[in-house]
């Protein structure tokens, strides 16, 4: 300790390397905090979760038949058959698979239309596997996507991972308000197709149904009528035929109750064989109804078959009319493609909208140049939790340096020693920046900068200004007591006080290497681990420097007068 003691005595006595040692904090502050927006150190949520499940959700445009979804669903399967890590496969056509953490929020228990399916894939068991469930997730989605979506025009496959956090729609929800439809959609369309040019962005959806024709049977009663026939005969005939209905019952010796029977014609028979008007003609001519007279009429005569448009479910939230464009992450972080998606949008959507940002950060409204229709679009989705989020701790971290701040004031009456030591607390950020940078270097998977890492932050801050306060504490005594000279009594109470801040730092470090390999709580092992050290190295070299150059040290003047 004493050649310790005399290399940062050394440090004090010479104004260059003081200088050099402030110079070095600093410029490794600023290096550390570009790593940020340089994206040399990824920002995200909760980083990805190896789980023993995903799902597959299909998504046909509306109108289609389950036929159609059958035949795209069961492309997917013949793929994930292939992989030897899938135990079993469950496929849900028409509707959604039992709710799990993801579906929650997701929409499966809303899901009973013929054009979607859900798929569940089991894994074995992560420990049991090298290849984890993001990562095989991110290897089919091409291969899916391109052999099973051509299938059916505008089909939409997703991956969906169990998420590491709470459930969110999407990983980016661009939410668009506007009470008319046909803005509203082409609006849409325009902010998908920036997505669907934003590198890292998969699975873009638009939460809509699509307008499509369809041929309505609308019984005409004055025919009927004329025909001998009822409107109740003509309408069950059409149920009957498409639909099915009970026609009957059964009673059987060991059933307690009537069994219905039901009837209807057979999938070959019902099946239309075009989408045209004269297929569905051809269709209704096979069914004839005998009238009051015993005589046979043909179905075409009586009822009128009209081309329509399809109505569209209406989406409203917060009594405002709008639609959610989703889209996924692939292994990347959802800040960094929405900041580029919004700078797009905002660029491309400039000449025919003047555009402002409104209550929230990145929320923007448009205002059309020639009509002046106002169309706000609003971010949702883990993109808006990971703000709120980081916002929040954001505060934390503030409230907790201003009650450190206002403590240490009143505990030494002083401004400037409170300053040593709140500088100590927020240089430990160096290391948290950079303990996530060596680990994303010696992981296989990128390591991103999460929430629980600015927890870890935020915990340091104690460790720190513990730190400053005892070398503060050593000195003041020794220059008060002992009358040692000011740089003297600093190296010396830095040389003593270094031990027991090394062997702190040593047990926060082997406890928080538990943390490390977490894939939640990893964040803040490394933010412990990084931070620790950096504490360790701002209290042993600038604290001391800063305690040298603060007029608030000269004790030892006080004592001699």
């Amino acid at each position: 300790m004493k050649q310790f003691e005399r290399f940062v005595y050394k440090i004090l006595s010479h104004k260059s390397l003081k200088f050099l040692v402030i110079v070095a904090i600093l410029a490794s502050l600023g290096a550390s905090v570009m790593m940020i927006p340089t994206k040399i150190v990824w920002v995200k949520m909760l980083p990805g979760k190896s789980a023993n499940t995903f799902s597959v959700y299909v998504d046909l445009p509306t109108g289609s038949s389950i036929e159609q979804t059958k035949m795209v669903s069961q492309c997917v399967v013949d793929i994930l058959k292939r992989e030897k890590e899938v135990t079993d496969i469950e496929q849900f056509l028409g509707m959604g698979a039992p709710l799990d953490y993801a579906g929650l929020v997701k929409g499966s228990a809303f899901k009973n239309s013929e054009n979607v399916a859900e798929i569940v894939v089991n894994l074995t068991d992560k420990h049991e596997r090298e290849e984890r469930s993001y990562n095989m997730v991110h290897r089919l989605r091409p291969i899916i996507k391109e052999r099973c979506e051509p299938l059916v025009d505008q089909t939409v496959i997703k991956l969906i991972e169990q998420p590491a956090g709470p459930p969110t729609l999407a990983s980016i929800v661009a939410e668009i308000y506007t009470p008319n439809e046909t803005t509203l959609r082409r609006f849409a369309q325009r902010v998908a197709d920036v997505f669907r040019r934003t590198p890292g962005l998969v699975d873009i959806d638009i939460m809509q149904d699509e307008i499509y024709k369809k041929f309505e049977l609308r019984p005409n009663i004055d025919k009927i009528q004329k025909s001998g026939l009822a409107v109740e005969q003509v309408q069950k005939i059409l149920y009957l035929a498409f639909e099915g209905m009970d026609i009957g019952v059964k009673n059987e010796e060991n059933y307690p109750s009537q069994i219905p029977i039901f009837l209807r014609l057979s999938d070959e028979t019902r099946r239309l064989e075009g989408k045209s008007l004269e297929e569905v003609r051809r269709k209704l001519a096979a069914f004839e109804l005998m009238n009051q007279k015993g005589m046979m009429v043909p179905l075409t005569e009586v009822v009128d078959i009209v081309e329509v448009d399809s109505e569209p479910s209406i989406m409203h939230k917060n009594l405002r009319r709008y639609v959610n464009v989703i889209a996924e992450t692939d292994l990347v972080s959802q800040v960094y493609p929405l900041l580029e998606a919004r700078e797009t949008i905002m660029k491309e959507f400039a000449k025919d909208y003047e555009i402002e940002t409104t209550d929230y950060l990145f929320n923007l409204r448009f205002t059309d140049k020639k009509s002046g229709e106002v169309i706000d679009l609003k971010w949702d989705g883990e993109m808006k939790v990971t703000l709120d989020t980081f916002r929040d701790l954001g505060l934390a971290f503030i409230a907790a340096l201003i009650l450190i701040y206002l403590l240490i004031v009143v505990y030494y009456k002083s401004y400037s020693l409170s300053n040593i030591v709140m500088a100590g607390s927020f240089l430990s950020i160096i290391g948290v920046i950079v303990g996530h940078w060596v680990a994303d270097l010696v992981t296989r998977d990128t390591f991103f900068l999460t929430a629980t890492s600015l927890i870890g932050f935020i915990a340091l801050m104690g460790i720190s200004s513990r730190n400053s306060i005892l070398l503060i504490d050593f000195a003041k005594a020794l220059m008060i007591e002992k009358g040692i000279e000011k740089r003297r009594a600093i190296a010396i109470a830095t040389a003593t006080r270094a031990r027991p801040i090394m062997l702190t730092a040593i047990a926060i470090i082997l406890g928080s290497a538990l943390l490390a390999s977490d894939p939640i709580f990893g964040g803040l092992g490394v933010a412990l681990i990084g931070g620790t050290v950096a504490a360790v190295i701002v209290s042993l070299l600038f604290i001391p420097v800063l305690m040298d150059n603060a007029k608030a040290m000269d004790f030892t003047k006080k004592r001699e007068g």
